[in-house]
């Protein structure tokens, strides 16, 4: 036993009575301000709050498209509306298959369902969470039609090797975003890189406007068709209101526009800090034993929605409760996992009760998918191990330095060794 891990167990855990690491209230930034203001008073000098044509949506667009080079930009009202607009005009019909992965939310197959799609799960990578792209490659059948790659907590995935599959097999490529603003894959912004690029500007995420999403492509097969997807098939550029197949209304409207306009301006700082900050604590956790950092590809800008992370417990004599909760009283914010379960074992996967507790792509024989016998070991594995920390841009190098020495502190207590 080395003379670091001997001394941390002799320090007591704040849970059994011993001083906590860190005794400062958990930051929190202020995520709105006179920048929002004014552009809202702007809108509301306005005749009319409508999207088309509106000068906040206009504004919304140019500011997104200075950081995204992006030709085709429909801004709607989610980003679950964006990733059922890119479904859509990627084409996804009845009884097409879609790859993508199962530690999400549900907004990310919601699309793929409602198109009469086959959402079709990979593994993830162990310590990144993101989807595995050898385990994709198994995932392909004649029927793939897509795939959409999710950036989780702002990392970014193996986009190259997801990029050379699409291409290979003649697959659409979405880049799912949504937790991902202001990453970057090898200094390329992410949603730059696949066919379609969906947003999110939800009130959680690093920017938003209360709900509100961003679907964009610089590809003519699918760019042209994303405003009509996300307005009832009106054809806004034509002037034309006659549908040629059936698209449902996402639209955004000005007052979240005049919102996620001003907040792009707060965009690079906020996440310039975030990653900064997840850095530092990565590097600061790498030689605690039983302890995995959330492992970012060496290149790649991490946006750090938030922080996993990865206690092998079995080289720790706790349990991943036991871990939390002790990390808790040493005053860091954490809790058991990100989500429940895979997506798989939901039960409207799990009873198929997709369309009022039926399926019919599987009634009429277009698929034989059956979610009781997916299964994807590294995603349970992480389900069931990791540990989930809040992460935002008012973290300073105290805090930061402070969570490393909390965690090391657990870790040490519970170490095996």
């Amino acid at each position: 036993m080395s003379a670091t891990i001997a001394a941390k167990k002799k320090e007591g855990l704040a849970i059994r009575g011993g001083k906590p690491a860190i005794t400062q209230p958990f930051p929190q930034p202020v995520r709105w301000g006179g920048i929002e203001k004014r552009q809202l008073d702007e809108m509301l000098e306005q005749k009319s709050l409508f999207y088309w044509n509106g000068p906040q949506t206009r504004l919304l667009v140019e500011r997104f498209q200075k950081l995204y080079p992006l030709k085709h930009v429909m801004p709607c009202s989610s980003g679950t509306a964006a990733l059922h607009i890119a479904v859509a005009a990627a084409g996804i019909g009845p009884g097409d298959e879609v790859i993508t992965t199962a530690i999400t939310d549900m907004g990310t197959v919601i699309g793929i369902l409602y198109q009469q799609g086959v959402p079709v799960f990979a593994d993830l990578e162990r310590y990144t969470c993101n989807p595995d792209p050898s385990d994709v490659q198994k995932k392909i059948t004649p029927r793939t039609k897509a795939i959409i790659a999710v950036h989780l907590m702002g990392n970014p995935c193996r986009i190259d090797e997801l990029r050379d599959l699409a291409d290979r097999h003649k697959l659409v490529l979405i880049e799912d975003c949504a937790q991902a603003w202001g990453a970057k894959f090898r200094g390329k912004p992410l949603g730059t890189v696949g066919d379609i690029a969906c947003f999110s500007l939800n009130d959680f995420k690093h920017i938003g406007c209360g709900d509100g999403g961003i679907v964009a492509s610089n590809d003519g097969r699918f760019g042209p068709v994303l405003q009509k997807f996300g307005d009832k098939a009106y054809d806004r550029v034509g002037g034309t209101r006659t549908p040629e197949f059936l698209a449902p209304n996402y639209r955004i409207t000005e007052p979240q526009s005049a919102v996620a306009a001003a907040q792009l301006t707060r965009l690079e700082g906020i996440v310039e800090k975030r990653s900064a900050m997840g850095f530092r604590l990565t590097s600061r956790l790498e030689d605690i034993h039983g302890i995995h950092p959330h492992e970012v590809n060496e290149g790649n800008r991490c946006s750090f929605w938030f922080y996993i992370l990865h206690p092998d417990f079995r080289a720790l004599s706790c349990s991943r409760k036991e871990f939390v909760e002790a990390l808790k009283a040493e005053g860091v914010p954490c809790s058991e996992g990100y989500i429940a379960m895979p997506l798989y074992k939901y039960p409207i996967f799990q009873k198929q009760n997709f369309f009022a507790g039926r399926w019919p792509i599987r009634e009429m024989g277009l698929t034989s998918m059956d979610y009781t016998k997916v299964s994807c070991a590294r995603t349970e594995e992480i389900i069931a191990n990791c540990v989930l920390m809040p992460f935002n841009e008012a973290m300073d190098e105290k805090w930061i330095d402070g969570t490393a020495e909390a965690i090391r502190k657990v870790a040490g207590h519970f170490s095996r060794e």
